[in-house]
C-alpha cells in the first residue's frame, strides 16, 4: 500500500470517529429530547458554516432545479435519512443501528437494475442475498419484537440507498449550491413544523451539543474530503465499516450494550456482502459502476456528503 493510501485510510478512520462520536451524542440527547427536534436544531446550526461557502459560489443561476423531480426525491430522502437515523440511534443500540444502515449499499446494488438499468452479475446477486439475510439476523423478526426504531433504521437505509440512485442520475447537470441547500430548506420545513407538536425546552448546555453534533458532522466532512484526496476510493471507502468497533466500544462504555451472537453474525455478513461487492467494482467486473463513492457515504443535512463539499470547495477555487 502506497503512502497516500495509508494516509487516506487513517484519515477516513479519524472520520469515521468523529461521526461516530456524532451519533452517540444523538443518542445522550435522545434519551431527553424528541429526535425530530435534535435533528432540526443541529440542521439550524449546522447552516451557518456551510452558507459562508454557499454564499462564495461563484456559478451563476437561479436556485430552481433543470431536474425538479430527481432533486426533489434526493432531497425528501436526505430529510428521512436524517429523521430516520436520529431517531434509530435514539432508542436503539448503536451496533444494532450501524449494522442496519449498512445494508444501504446492498440496496443500491438492487436498485441500480430499474433505476439505472446496470447489469448486475450473478456474483453481486449472491452478495447482496448474503447481506439481506444478515440484515434478517440482525433483526430476528418474529424472536424478538420490532419496534418503530427499527423501522426507523430502515427507513434510514432504504432513503440512503434512493439519495445515491438520484445523485447518479443527476451527475453534475445541478449546481452545488442547489444539491446542498434544497435539502436543508426540506428540513427546516419538516423538523421544524414537528416543534408545534412535539418540543421540550432545552437546557443551554443541550443546546451546545446539538452545536457539537453540526461540528463533528461537517468536520467529518472534510476529513473524507482530505482522505479521498490522499488515497483511492477503493481503500478509503472500505473505512466505514470502522464505525462499528466505535459502536461496540461506545455501547459498552457508555449505555452497557452489549452485543448479542446474532447481531454480530448479521453485521459481519452484511459488512462483508458490502466489501465484496466493492472489490468487484475495483476489479471492473461491475461494467456501469452505480457511484461507489455515492454508495459508501451516507448524507444528511448536518452532514452533507463529503463529494458535494469537495466540489464545492473546487468550485470555489
Amino acid at each position: 500500500m502506497t503512502a497516500g493510501n495509508i494516509k487516506g485510510a487513517l484519515l477516513a478512520l479519524l472520520s469515521m470517529g468523529l461521526y461516530s462520536t456524532h451519533d452517540v451524542i444523538i443518542k445522550l440527547l435522545g434519551g431527553t429530547y424528541p429526535a425530530l427536534q435534535i435533528l432540526f436544531f443541529s440542521a439550524l446550526l449546522s447552516f451557518p458554516p456551510l452558507a459562508v461557502l454557499l454564499l462564495r459560489d461563484p456559478t451563476h443561476g437561479t436556485l430552481r432545479p433543470r431536474n425538479p423531480f430527481w432533486v426533489g426525491l434526493r432531497s425528501l430522502c436526505i430529510v428521512a435519512s436524517g429523521i430516520g437515523g436520529f431517531y434509530a440511534f435514539s432508542v436503539l443500540p448503536l451496533a444494532q443501528v450501524y449494522s442496519i444502515l449498512f445494508a444501504a449499499p446492498l440496496l443500491v446494488t438492487v436498485l441500480s437494475v430499474p433505476l439505472l438499468g446496470e447489469r448486475v452479475g450473478v456474483h453481486r446477486w449472491l452478495a447482496v442475498c448474503a447481506g439481506l439475510c444478515g440484515v434478517l439476523i440482525v433483526l430476528r423478526p418474529g424472536a424478538t419484537p420490532l419496534g418503530l426504531g427499527h423501522l426507523a433504521a430502515l427507513m434510514g437505509a432504504t432513503a440512503t440507498a434512493l439519495s445515491a440512485i438520484a445523485v447518479r442520475r443527476l451527475g453534475r447537470s445541478e449546481r452545488t449550491v442547489i444539491l446542498l441547500l434544497w435539502p436543508m430548506i426540506g428540513n427546516f420545513l419538516l423538523t421544524g413544523a414537528s416543534l408545534g407538536f412535539a418540543y421540550r425546552p432545552m437546557e443551554l448546555g443541550d443546546l451546545a451539543l446539538t452545536g457539537v453534533i453540526a461540528a463533528l458532522g461537517l468536520a467529518a466532512g472534510f476529513l473524507l474530503i482530505l482522505a479521498y484526496q490522499a488515497g483511492e476510493a477503493a481503500n478509503v471507502a472500505p473505512m466505514q465499516y470502522s464505525q462499528m468497533l466505535w459502536a461496540v466500544a461506545y455501547g459498552w462504555f457508555l449505555f452497557g450494550e452489549r452485543p448479542d451472537g446474532p447481531t454480530v453474525l448479521g453485521a459481519g455478513l452484511i459488512m462483508a456482502s458490502g466489501l465484496y461487492i466493492l472489490m468487484r467494482e475495483r476489479l471492473g467486473a461491475s461494467r456501469l459502476r452505480p457511484a461507489t463513492r455515492a454508495r459508501f457515504g451516507s448524507e444528511a443535512v448536518t452532514a452533507p456528503r463529503w463529494s458535494l463539499l469537495q466540489r464545492l470547495l473546487r468550485e470555489r477555487g
